[in-house]
């Protein structure tokens, strides 16, 4: 017969209110934590950070991303190669694919795909664009166009993860949690961390919410995914009958009976629960006038793209109103704000394809650069334009293999290099063959900026100091100014 441990009533209802309070916490996309660290004490306090001093000058305050999911082709986008266009339809030459990976294409006959739209020219920097992105070739010399990308994940899911924690395994923190933990956040009432999505254009690559989870730092510092349409956070809200006053009440009660709770145990998550019950009811004021975008002048929507009789109590979910939010979060003290729009996964179509989304995402994110530069916040700010992986200068029908010897980014903000291109490709777009950049040393150049050395931000899991460059890294110093 198997033996039964008798549990007190005051101990299973306080641990049942525990459990009840994780799910409260969960559904606000709050997480629950995994481990506390070296976390200080103060459960009432904004989290500052542990990089305390900064390990050098920072010259930017926060990062904004925008990750173009599903691999954008650098050929048909910020990588101009002419040969390769005299080359379409004939075969690739062994010497460039021996032995090398390639997703889909493996084994098939490979033939050479010409570049499907034109470059030109643009700016005093005399940057290459091509011609879909024309309100991106227009901020030419405010950009740092990276042509010499690699990564080392040539499926979606993997890249993004890859991208996102340095690591090809699930489970490590996201970059934005990673700089949360660091460097904490400016803002008292939203998140340190928000993402937001959206789709259009090519096959739309799910994103799982593991991209901007915390792994093993407490869960705090994982990201917050606020909904582009419709109420931003679920259940964020107070329900019918249930004034702010009552609910100020209930929080109170609840973070009172939590600290009697926690004084013999001490437990870590219990803390962060407190914590971000504050924060949840904070959010409820907050995020309304943050995706109220009513106010904002016509002119101001026209930039990004948008119409006034879209923009009713928040955003239309395009990647055009995430941009406007992601300007009105950083406004606001949010540290790291991603921005996922999905659909460059072009296998075919693509040159339609590549155009249509181009259509999507160009107006505003040139708007973003330039709103922020007039604010005078560029400086501080870190944009950074790009996908996972980029595309095969080999056709796959009438679109692109997935492809990760060579992709092309643009950063722009304080500290970076304006109306500058680094690194090349071969005369095909092939491989990167100057100036290789790693994503793991955009990691480093993106934490250098902001004050941190990659190699001293680091959390001890499982007997190892673990950090987001992994045992790699190098500041790109040649973008910085």
């Amino acid at each position: 017969m198997r033996s039964v441990t008798p549990i007190a009533r005051r101990t299973f209802l306080a641990r049942s209110g525990l459990s009840v309070g994780g799910a409260a916490l969960a559904s606000l996309g709050l997480g629950q934590s995994v481990g506390w660290g070296g976390a200080r004490s103060g459960v009432e306090q904004g989290w500052r950070g542990v990089v305390q001093p900064l390990h050098r000058s920072a010259r930017i305050k926060r990062v904004i991303h925008l990750c173009m999911a599903g691999g954008p082709s650098h050929l048909e986008l910020l990588d101009h190669k002419p040969r390769l266009r005299a080359m379409h339809g004939e075969p690739m030459p062994p010497s460039f694919t021996t032995g090398q990976q390639i997703a889909q294409l493996q084994g098939q006959e490979l033939r050479c795909f010409g570049p499907q739209h034109e470059f030109k020219r643009s700016g005093q920097s005399g940057q290459e664009f091509s011609a879909v992105l024309p309100h991106i070739a227009s901020m030419a010399d405010d950009l740092c166009v990276i042509r010499s990308m690699q990564t080392a994940q040539i499926n979606h899911d993997p890249a993004h993860t890859f991208m996102n924690t340095g690591s090809g395994i699930p489970g490590r923190p996201s970059m934005g949690a990673w700089i949360l933990y660091g460097l904490g956040s400016e803002s008292e009432d939203l998140p340190g961390y928000v993402v937001l999505s959206s789709v259009g254009g090519g096959q739309n690559q799910p994103i799982a919410a593991r991209q901007w989870h915390s792994g093993f730092l407490p869960s705090r510092f994982q990201g917050v995914e606020f909904q582009s349409a419709g109420d931003p956070v679920h259940y964020v809200g107070n329900p019918a009958g249930i004034s702010r006053g009552s609910q100020r009440r209930f929080v109170n009660a609840l973070n009172s009976l939590n600290r009697i709770g926690n004084e013999g145990m001490r437990d870590p998550e219990l803390e962060t629960r407190i914590a971000q019950y504050e924060m949840a009811f904070r959010m409820q004021s907050s995020v309304p006038e943050l995706m109220d975008l009513s106010g904002e002048p016509t002119s101001i929507l026209e930039r990004y793209g948008l119409a006034r009789e879209d923009i009713k109590e928040g955003g239309d979910g395009s990647f055009a109103s995430n941009c406007l939010l992601a300007r009105r979060l950083a406004e606001r003290g949010v540290r790291f704000i991603q921005l996922y729009h999905r659909g460059w996964d072009h296998h075919g179509g693509i040159k339609k394809g590549i155009e249509f989304t181009a259509g999507l995402v160009d107006q505003a994110s040139a708007a973003l650069v330039g709103d922020l530069k007039d604010r005078g916040m560029l400086d501080e700010t870190l944009v950074i334009w790009g996908g996972e992986f980029g595309r095969t200068p080999m056709g796959q029908g009438s679109g692109r293999d997935h492809h990760i010897q060579a992709f092309s980014m643009w950063l722009a903000g304080g500290g970076i290099r304006s109306g500058f291109t680094y690194g090349a490709t071969d005369e095909l777009g092939y491989a990167a063959v100057e100036d290789v950049v790693h994503v793991h040393d955009l990691h480093a150049t993106m934490l250098h900026l902001l004050g941190i050395d990659h190699e001293r931000l680091t959390y001890h899991f499982q007997g190892r100091d673990y950090r987001l460059t992994d045992v790699e890294g190098r500041i790109i110093s040649e973008i910085l100014t």
